[in-house]
């Protein structure tokens, strides 16, 4: 039942969050930035996100409404970070889960980690990041990862980090909702590729005719 409780929580706040959709439409098209750190709230879980995303959520949601009441923050949208490959099993998968909190945050009360024992406080560092708006389900990325990955590579920068995900809307408070209509931010922090100067090639001749 606690985790069922968690998982309701958990589709209720990703609803609450996706609010004006408009404003990310130009990251429909990927592009790269500069993005500021971010004090988080932080939940990591190991196993099939399928099981594990309900417990996380719920522990960060019910924390984040704790914290809010001493401290002057409004929700935005939860993310998530995937340090394995997809080609992982399902069940190795690890979700380091997260909801951003104000900076006046600095420890976790006690009777909350008593609780929720794997809370913990982070700052994610940014700086230049690529991002790219995906509209559809979470088993449909594939493609648009494919396409920011390849858009990285193009414009001359390289992936520096862990593959994070941001969550506009999901599924709905009584069900999955439209898949097609989730609106997820795929995120890379990237670095700029120093690319190797070239030696001017110098011809013999040239070099012969000089000395003469």
């Amino acid at each position: 039942m606690k985790t069922k409780l968690a998982l309701l929580l958990a589709i209720i706040i990703l609803v609450g969050c996706g609010k004006k959709f408009e404003e990310y439409e130009y990251l429909s098209d990927p592009q790269i930035s500069e993005k500021a750190p971010q004090k988080m709230l932080v939940y990591e879980a190991a196993g099939n996100p399928n099981e594990t995303v309900g417990e996380a959520f719920g522990a960060l949601i019910s924390t984040f409404f704790k914290l809010k009441k001493t401290h002057d923050m409004d929700m935005v949208a939860p993310r998530a970070r995937w340090p394995k490959s997809v080609d992982t099993p399902k069940d190795q998968w690890v979700g380091i889960y997260a909801m951003p909190v104000a900076e006046t945050v600095a420890e976790i009360p006690a009777e909350i980690l008593s609780e929720h024992p794997a809370l913990k406080l982070e700052t994610w560092e940014y700086g230049l990041v690529a991002e790219i708006l995906h509209k559809g389900s979470y088993a449909s990325e594939g493609p648009t990862v494919e396409r920011l990955h390849q858009f990285i590579s193009d414009s001359g920068y390289e992936i520096s980090g862990l593959h994070e995900e941001e969550y506009l809307k999901g599924p709905g408070m009584f069900g999955p909702g439209n898949p097609d209509k989730y609106y997820t931010i795929i995120r890379y922090p990237v670095t700029k590729i120093d690319l190797p100067v070239e030696e001017p090639i110098i011809e013999t001749s040239d070099m012969e005719e000089t000395e003469g």
